[in-house]
């Protein structure tokens, strides 16, 4: 399978994953959720997790592929936010965690590109 087939599967594999484990162990992700948002973080961060094992089904499926890729583009720019949250809460903490949170920041280019990606080379219309 060539490297561009890969590309939404392993996408999409990284989003269910991800998702998965916001319910798996929801107290890790509660403190990135932004203290602006209404009502309790738990309640945030369960809904992420089921966008993004949404968002995984749909970069999973070829007819679907195009636009939930680009809705995974827009969900990652949008959880920005939580990993500023975390890096600025964080800053006190020991060095790696420090670094690990930091070092979060600049990965969500990436992932825009890539689902973006994903998007553009998708077959078809959705």
């Amino acid at each position: 399978m060539p490297r561009s087939a890969r590309s939404p599967l392993l996408l999409a594999g990284l989003l269910a994953v991800a998702g998965a484990a916001h319910f798996a162990r929801p107290r890790s992700f509660d403190p990135l959720v932004p203290r602006v948002l209404p009502g309790p973080p738990r309640g945030w961060t369960y809904a992420g997790g089921a966008a993004e094992l949404a968002l995984a089904a749909g970069v999973a499926l070829p007819r679907t592929r195009r636009a939930s890729a680009r809705a995974a583009a827009a969900f990652f720019v949008g959880v920005l936010p939580g990993n500023v949250q975390m890096a600025v809460d964080w800053r006190h903490r020991p060095a790696w965690q420090r670094a690990a949170a930091v070092g979060r920041l600049p990965l969500q280019l990436p992932l825009v590109l890539w689902a973006r990606g994903v998007a553009r080379n998708a077959q078809g219309r959705s």
